[in-house]
C-alpha cells in the first residue's frame, strides 16, 4: 500500500536543514518545490507553469479539485544558470497538494496527506522552497489564512518562514485594477502584510496576460532562484 511505501522510505519527524544532496553534481542541479494554498487559489495551475507542462488537474469547480499529493517533474532546463563558471542544468520538481481548507477533506486528513508525501519525496534530498499560492484578486481572511499557516508550521517546522515564498496568481487582474506591485503591496491588509512580514518579504506575482507562458516561466523561477540562493542552497529535509 502507500502508505508501508512511504514507511519504507522512513517517517516524518522534526524538518532540519542541510545542503542539498542533488547540489553536489557540478553542471545539474535539482530544486523541489512544494505547493500550499487555499481552494481555487491557483496551486495546479501554477505548478504547470513552474513545470511547463499539464502535469496537476486544474480547472474552475464550485469545489475543491486536488485530493491528493501528487509530483511533477520537468523537462531539463539547459543553461539556465551559471554557478563556478559553468552553465547549470536545471530541472524542477513540484509537489501539489490539496487546498486547505478543503471542502470534503478535513484538516487531519489533508495534513497526514502532505505529512506522508513530504517524507516519501524529499525526505532525503531535501525541500528547497515551499510555495504559499495566493489570488492576487481575493482578500485573505484572517481565520483561513491562520489554519493554512498554522499547518505549514506543523508540517515545515520552526524554519518554515525562511523556506516561505508567496506566489499572487490571477495578478493580472489587479494590473487591470490599476494597482501596480507596490501600490498594491502599500494598500494590502493588515493580514497580508503580517504574513509578508513572517516570510521576510518573499514573493512572486504571477500573470496570466501580457507575456508567453514561458516567459511568466523563467521570471517565476529566475525570482525561486534568487531564494534559494539567499538561503545558501540549504534545504529542508524530513526524517
Amino acid at each position: 500500500t502507500r502508505e508501508q511505501l512511504y514507511q519504507l522510505q522512513g517517517s516524518y519527524g522534526k524538518s532540519i536543514f542541510k545542503i542539498g544532496k542533488d547540489m553536489t553534481d557540478s553542471n545539474k542541479m535539482i530544486i523541489n518545490l512544494a505547493l500550499f494554498g487555499m481552494t481555487q487559489s491557483g496551486k495546479s495551475s501554477a505548478g504547470n507553469i513552474l513545470l511547463g507542462s499539464t502535469d496537476f488537474h486544474s480547472s474552475f469547480s464550485p469545489c475543491s479539485v486536488t485530493k491528493d499529493c501528487c509530483l511533477g517533474r520537468s523537462c531539463h532546463l539547459c543553461g539556465f544558470m551559471r554557478r563556478g563558471g559553468q552553465e547549470i542544468t536545471l530541472q524542477i520538481q513540484v509537489l501539489d497538494t490539496p487546498g486547505y481548507p478543503h471542502s470534503r477533506l478535513t484538516k487531519k486528513h489533508v495534513k497526514q496527506e502532505v505529512k506522508e508525501a513530504l517524507a516519501h519525496h524529499f525526505g532525503q534530498a531535501g525541500l528547497h522552497l515551499a510555495l504559499l499560492v495566493q489570488r492576487a484578486d481575493m482578500p485573505l481572511c484572517g481565520q483561513e489564512v491562520s489554519d493554512l499557516v498554522q499547518m505549514i508550521q506543523e508540517l515545515l517546522g520552526h524554519a518554515w518562514k525562511n523556506y516561505t515564498a508567496i506566489l499572487f496568481t490571477h495578478a493580472e487582474k489587479i494590473e487591470e485594477a490599476g494597482f501596480s506591485e507596490d501600490k498594491y503591496l502599500h494598500e494590502a491588509s493588515d493580514t497580508l502584510l503580517t504574513l509578508l512580514n513572517s516570510v521576510q518579504h518573499r514573493y512572486i506575482f504571477q500573470y496570466k496576460k501580457g507575456n508567453s507562458l514561458n516567459e511568466q516561466r523563467i521570471k517565476i523561477l529566475e525570482r525561486i532562484m534568487e531564494f534559494i540562493k539567499e538561503n545558501c542552497y540549504q534545504v529542508l529535509t524530513f526524517k
